[in-house]
């Protein structure tokens, strides 16, 4: 996608939840020489992005000491103590330790189409990024200190859970997770994340429930432009529009959602049969798109959520 910055691969701490999280510590001496910055920045004001990353996930990152300087495309921000700053799915951003003292941060990843289901479509299609990216809301850390404590209450709260493992820690962190996003679309007063049209997803009901309804058969376009009574074409734009991914991507994410669902919960069903019952008919086909969400097996899978749970 960007040939000039590099793809970074993020590993789950726990596949079913998809995120990971962890603490960077940086002693003083790892501070960027003054040169080193001056030439990032001048990079940035140029718009050359060479040496910055980006990856699929999600990502807060939440300074507990010293500073961090932080860029994406169209922004620089200097990052203290408390403050928190969020980057959009696949947006190149890089980060500088700039303190004179020792630096400490939490990064925060997450996979949000993980968290995409019929009870909370309505309110993740918000998330989706279609028009601009996660980042534009930055400015709700800024010009609310009461939403940026809450977020790194939430953030402190998800990391603790993830390490100590207690029991039902999957549900504090998936609650957590939404309590995160109600803040920022409940605080996003400059009107960000509410640029789609929520009407749309009104008339595009019963295409979505085609969906739900026939995971384990062949699900067409064509049949489901029908049912909301739009060409094929306009069908295509709308579903993009009001839903945040194409129909094709979306059919993808619940068959492979209701496998690990299935993966879960039945012991009796091979990963064939399962396969089969969420409309694969290409084994193959269905480990690639299984590796697509997942960067794992079915199988591989499995044994990551026995051991989460063990």
């Amino acid at each position: 996608m960007y040939p000039d910055m590099r793809y970074e691969h993020v590993v789950y701490q726990n596949p079913f939840l998809a995120i990971r999280i962890w603490q960077i510590d940086g002693p003083a001496e790892h501070r960027v020489s003054d040169e080193l910055r001056m030439r990032i920045e001048q990079n940035w004001q140029q718009s050359r992005y060479s040496g910055w990353h980006y990856h699929e996930e999600v990502e807060f990152l939440l300074v507990l000491s010293g500073e961090l300087t932080v860029f994406c495309k169209e922004e620089r921000m200097a990052l203290r103590p408390g403050d928190v700053v969020v980057f959009g799915s696949s947006e190149p951003h890089t980060t500088l330790q700039t303190s004179m003292e020792g630096l400490s941060y939490i990064v925060f990843q997450i996979d949000l189409r993980k968290y995409w289901d019929p009870s909370t479509l309505s309110s993740m299609q918000h998330f989706s990024e279609v028009i601009r990216p996660l980042s534009s809301v930055n400015y709700i850390f800024r010009e609310n200190d009461d939403v940026r404590r809450r977020i790194e209450e939430l953030i402190r709260e998800i990391y603790d859970e993830m390490n100590e493992g207690r029991v039902g820690y999957e549900l504090a962190v998936s609650s957590a997770i939404k309590s995160m996003l109600l803040q920022l679309l409940r605080s996003d007063a400059r009107q960000q994340l509410h640029y789609s049209n929520n009407s749309l997803l009104t008339r595009l009901q019963p295409a979505l429930a085609y969906v739900e309804e026939r995971l384990d058969e062949r699900i067409s376009v064509a049949d489901a432009s029908r049912l909301v009574n739009m060409s094929y074409t306009h069908f295509i734009k709308t579903f993009k529009k009001g839903v945040g991914m194409s129909f094709t991507d979306f059919v993808v994410l619940k068959r492979i959602k209701k496998a690990e669902q299935l993966l879960l919960t039945n012991d009796s069903l091979s990963i064939a049969e399962i396969a089969e019952s969420v409309g694969f008919t290409n084994i193959g086909h269905f480990y690639d798109m299984f590796r697509r969400y997942n960067d794992c097996s079915p199988k591989q899978f499995k044994l990551k959520l026995q051991e989460n749970s063990g």
